[in-house]
């Protein structure tokens, strides 16, 4: 057990698969002007601390290098001149990395009361996916009621967070996974499956929208799919980057295409973005989805929980691919 000066925090002890994530003891973090201090009782897990981990982030020298994204428990202390949030108040905050700890340091901007009804694992797996999708469908992509959007990776933690989102806010959704399940997984939460093990995505989308293709394209693939999402825009439509799985980099790109439909190809990382950019983010979150998730809508889909020093078999579980929604560490 730590001492009250002292916690145990998850750390990458060298860029590698998931058995470099050791616990440590360490004293605790201090909250600094304008932060929170949390004893974090829950902490979920993303794709960029999978990507951290190996070496694959475009870490910055600011940076936290202590993974983890997001998470949920209760401030404990108050840094110079916040005055929003008291000692005891039950939180979900969008860290800048630290989550996987015993406590964490937060921006006080970034931080949120936790909606009614939510338990610490549900709300450790909002704060990144909901801030990540609200910012890049609904900010970059422009997505509004009566537009259709395609989502790839309809299955992870951020394609289920923008299925139910989509629903939410009247944008008919389409998404792409890789199995029979998934695809029913999918369809539970509103969207249009389409198995991209068995069907070409941009073919269905032309056949289901008459030819007229999706406003909006949240991807997680980059490079391979580029002419294909191209293709399936609508004219003005909006593709949306978020990921490089299938490659950073991107060959033969039809750039004739790109004109014909007047597209925007755009894309962006959440942890780059200033302070105030992300209190921006949170701010609208709290305006237009928290009445959604008080009212028990929208709620985080949790694939599997695993307790904190489990860290390594969680990102093994993350990394395997079969993982429906959220993973997420529990931490008292």
């Amino acid at each position: 057990m730590s001492s009250p000066n002292e916690m145990t925090r998850i750390e990458i002890t060298e860029p590698g698969g998931p058995d470099v994530l050791q616990p440590k003891c360490v004293p605790l973090p201090v909250a600094a002007e304008g932060e929170v201090l949390i004893r974090v009782h829950a902490a979920g897990i993303n794709r960029p601390d999978a990507l951290q981990r190996a070496g694959k982030y475009p870490m910055r020298p600011s940076m936290n290098p202590i993974p983890g994204l997001e998470v949920a428990g209760e401030v404990v202390a108050l840094g110079a001149g916040v005055t929003a949030f008291a000692v005891g108040d039950r939180v979900c905050a969008l860290t800048n990395g630290g989550g996987y700890a015993e406590y964490c340091t937060v921006a006080a901007g970034q931080t949120l009361p936790i909606p009614d009804g939510l338990d610490w694992v549900q709300a450790a797996a909002i704060p990144e996916t909901f801030f990540t999708v609200w910012a890049n469908l609904f900010g970059l992509g422009g997505a509004s009621r009566g537009q259709r959007a395609l989502i790839h990776g309809g299955t992870s933690g951020i394609g289920t967070t923008a299925l139910m989102l989509c629903r939410e806010f009247g944008i008919e959704a389409f998404a792409t996974a890789g199995s029979p399940d998934k695809c029913a997984a999918i369809r539970e939460l509103g969207g249009q499956p389409i198995n991209y093990r068995e069907e070409y995505f941009a073919t269905v989308i032309a056949e289901k929208t008459a030819g007229q293709g999706v406003n909006v394209i949240l991807d997680i693939m980059g490079g391979s799919y580029l002419n294909d999402n191209v293709s399936a825009l609508a004219m003005d439509g909006h593709l949306v980057m978020l990921g490089f799985l299938g490659g950073a980099r991107a060959n033969d790109v039809d750039l004739l295409a790109i004109l014909g439909k007047r597209a925007v190809v755009t894309g962006s990382l959440l942890r780059p973005r200033t302070t105030a950019e992300k209190a921006a983010i949170a701010a609208q979150l709290r305006e237009h989805v928290w009445p959604a998730l008080s009212a028990g809508r929208c709620l985080p889909i949790i694939d599997k929980v695993y307790w904190l020093s489990e860290a390594a078999q969680a990102h093994a579980h993350m990394e395997a691919g079969d993982h429906i929604g959220k993973i997420v560490l529990r931490v008292t």
